[in-house]
This record gives C-alpha cells, sequence and structure tokens, in this order.
C-alpha cells in the first residue's frame, strides 16, 4: 500500500507542478505581453524588437504599437523595441531630442521600464546592427547602452540623478525631455535639461560596439511601456 500510494503521489505531484509553473509564467506581471491591435502605424518608419529570449520569446514587431497622436507619436509595448525611419540621419556633432511622457506611470507594468533616444544606427536591417540609446524611467533613473550587434552597457546599471523626474505614484503622469548629442570627442546624455552622462566617444567605437557616432537616429523603448513622444527633433551642432 505504501508503494502504491508513494506512486500515486509522485505522480500526482510531477502532473500538478509543470501545472502551476505554466500558469505562473503566463501570469508573470514583468513578462511581455503582446499589444492588441499592435504594428507600425506611421509611413516611413521601422523598427525591431530586441533578441532578448527572457523577454521577447515568442513575439514580434507586431506585438508592440507605434502610431502617431498629435503632432507626436504614442508607443505601447510588448517586446522591448527600437523604432527608427530611415531619412533621420545625422553626422558630426549634433543633439537629437524628444519629450517623453508617461500618462499613466506604470499602467502596463509593475515596475519602472525605460524609455529615450537612441542615435548613431548602423546596418539596422541586418543581423549586424550596430546603435546607442540613453533612455530615462519614471522613478528618477537612466541608462546608457548600446547593440554592436550584441549589448554592451555603457553605464553598467541603471543610476539615479536628481535632475530625473519622478512619478508621484502608479498611475500618476510623469514627464522628461531626453537629448543625446555627440560634440567633438564626446557623447553626452541630457535629462530636462542636465548632463547625467558624458562618456568618450572612443570608448563606445570599435568591435562589437559602434560603427561610428553618424547614422540613424530614432527611438528605444523598454518592454511593457506606454509613452506619449513630442518634439522629436536632431540639431546640427558647430563643429
Amino acid at each position: 500500500m505504501r508503494l502504491v500510494y508513494g506512486f500515486t503521489l509522485a505522480a500526482a505531484l510531477a502532473t500538478l507542478v509543470p501545472t502551476l509553473g505554466a500558469q505562473a509564467g503566463a501570469q508573470d506581471p514583468n513578462a511581455s505581453r503582446a499589444v492588441a491591435g499592435g504594428g507600425i502605424k506611421v509611413a516611413g518608419w521601422t523598427g525591431k524588437i530586441d533578441d532578448n529570449p527572457r523577454e521577447n520569446a515568442g513575439l514580434t514587431i507586431n506585438d508592440a504599437k507605434f502610431a502617431a497622436e498629435g503632432k507626436g507619436f504614442r508607443v505601447t509595448t510588448g517586446p522591448s523595441v527600437t523604432y527608427w525611419n530611415p531619412a533621420n540621419k545625422a553626422s558630426g556633432n549634433y543633439t537629437v531630442k524628444a519629450t517623453f511622457n508617461e500618462p499613466e506611470y506604470m499602467n502596463v507594468n509593475t515596475h519602472a521600464h525605460p524609455y529615450g533616444i537612441a542615435i548613431a544606427g548602423n546596418d539596422l536591417d541586418t543581423p549586424n546592427m550596430s546603435i546607442l540609446y540613453c533612455s530615462a524611467y519614471g522613478d528618477g533613473r537612466f541608462i546608457v547602452r548600446g547593440f554592436g550587434p550584441a549589448a554592451f552597457p555603457v553605464n553598467p546599471r541603471a543610476e539615479a540623478n536628481a535632475a530625473i523626474n519622478k512619478a508621484a505614484g502608479k498611475g500618476s503622469p510623469v514627464t522628461q525631455e531626453i537629448a543625446v548629442s555627440v560634440k567633438g570627442d564626446k557623447v553626452e546624455c541630457a535629462v530636462n535639461g542636465t548632463v547625467v552622462g558624458s562618456y568618450d566617444k572612443a570608448s563606445i567605437i570599435g568591435p562589437g560596439k559602434l560603427k561610428s557616432t553618424d547614422g540613424v537616429y530614432g527611438l528605444r523603448f523598454g518592454h511593457n511601456t506606454d509613452v506619449v513622444i513630442t518634439n522629436f527633433a536632431v540639431t546640427n551642432l558647430p563643429k
């Protein structure tokens, strides 16, 4: 009887545990989820989701939504993604900036996720893509990373900075003005008018990093974000 009971209990647990695991995975609030009515809705723009099996497994670019809203755009993700228009290129010394507004902080996630400006895009429609981005979080942090084509850190982890606005709480609005500039031998990230990170250009160009700081500029979003973007523009700077 004991042997039969033990086998029955083991079999029951073997059946139950995978079921519970599958349910937990399906209910994981931090997993990327498909956005209803997704896709790129703005002419001339394209995009690419991150090659990240942990976050984006089974998802495509059509599981995030990039659409026009007012004089700007609204992006809802989905998978983590970079968007760009191939006609938008910058070279030499320049600044790319935009205003990012989360109408309801954390309305599609359980913790802060980043969004920001991408520059220096090359070979973006190939496996050899390279690009650099600076993103802010609605909890007062920022991060700078690149792809070359594998991800490489510029600042190793998200850092807090007093210049970055913090949402009052879940469901409250929060706005950041983010700018990335190439100036001589430096690349700078500024949030709300304050430079929060400055990096030697030589340290971010080379094998496994950027091909150049010249290239396509665009917009960058972590997974499960909902952001309105306005005032997206590039300014050429003096040499």
